[in-house]
């Protein structure tokens, strides 16, 4: 007998998925952050958590009994056994998210993780890198953006890129992340999810995003490796990855509205229409990683 499908953010699936309690752990990239759909349901409003994000999607798709989604922006690993104070407006935008880890139970049996990006530094280094009048300092004097790197070269000194070292730092946190979940809920299956392909392969789109075309080439490359990373902890691990990235290219903050799926720097989006987080992803990006993990997990004879 077929089961009644739903439809949610374009995945057709049946209510009936076998997964019965399933909890999201993550930072800002799986809270999905947004000023517009901002909900205090799960987590204070100071996680910035988005009503939308692609937990709460899946759960709806795969019709889960319990659903427990703890993502919170600015999350770190360290922010899986201790709270997180993430007060940004007193009395507005604030709060203590307690332990992300509190929400497993020994019947979880679904976990998704997204994680590593401010372990590393890296999100908060995409920020850093803005430069409204970047100029590159020559003999005969300087040139205006998009040329130069001046980011870049905070970074690497003397030939060593300290966030790739950031980078390598970070994956055995994840992987101890990784095991605290196995310790706490052993029945469960989980997904470590990766970063959406937010930059461009090649170059930037200055003056649109204020980032020098060397240094986007940088962070480009960064992310790449933050994805690398996740992808070995996924398989020393031996959990399943959902790639978003490879699916996500060509989505990045230099394309045009409707097309990207991750926000640059001028804090407005028309997915949804209204204030956002810049470099985060917007409801497209947001959709996109509701549909590749819900592909990994939805039932067999669909």
């Amino acid at each position: 007998m077929l089961l009644p499908l739903i439809l949610v953010a374009g995945l057709v699936t049946a209510p009936a998925s076998g997964v019965r309690e399933y909890v999201a752990l993550g930072d800002s990239w799986s809270a999905d952050v947004s000023i517009v759909h901002l909900t205090t349901k799960h987590v204070p409003s100071g996680c910035v958590q988005s009503s939308k994000n692609y937990p709460k999607q899946v759960a709806a798709a795969l019709g889960v009994t319990v659903f427990r989604d703890a993502t919170c922006g600015g999350a770190t690993t360290d922010h899986m056994t201790r709270p997180q104070d993430v007060t940004r407006i007193r009395g507005l935008i604030d709060g203590v998210n307690r332990p992300q880890f509190d929400r497993l139970s020994a019947t979880t049996d679904l976990v998704t993780l997204g994680i590593g990006g401010n372990d590393a530094g890296l999100a908060a280094a995409v920020g850093d890198c803005i430069s409204l009048l970047p100029t590159l300092t020559l003999p005969g004097g300087s040139l205006p953006a998009p040329f130069g790197a001046p980011c870049k070269k905070r970074w690497v000194v003397d030939g060593v890129d300290r966030m790739s070292g950031n980078i390598r730092a970070t994956e055995p946190k994840v992987v101890a992340a990784v095991n605290g979940i196995k310790q706490r809920s052993p029945r469960a299956e989980i997904l470590l999810v990766d970063y959406l392909a937010g930059l461009p392969d090649v170059g930037g789109c200055y003056p649109y995003v204020q980032v020098t075309d060397l240094d986007m080439d940088w962070l480009s490359a960064k992310l790449r490796e933050l994805n690398a990373m996740l992808t070995r902890v996924a398989r020393t691990t031996g959990v399943r990855l959902a790639d978003t990235y490879t699916t996500s290219r060509g989505h990045d903050v230099c394309q045009r509205p409707g097309v990207r799926w991750v926000e640059g720097l001028l804090p407005l989006s028309t997915d949804p229409l209204g204030p956002v987080i810049p470099f985060h992803p917007n409801q497209r990006g947001a959709d996109h990683q509701a549909r590749v993990v819900y592909n990994l997990v939805k039932p067999s004879d669909l």
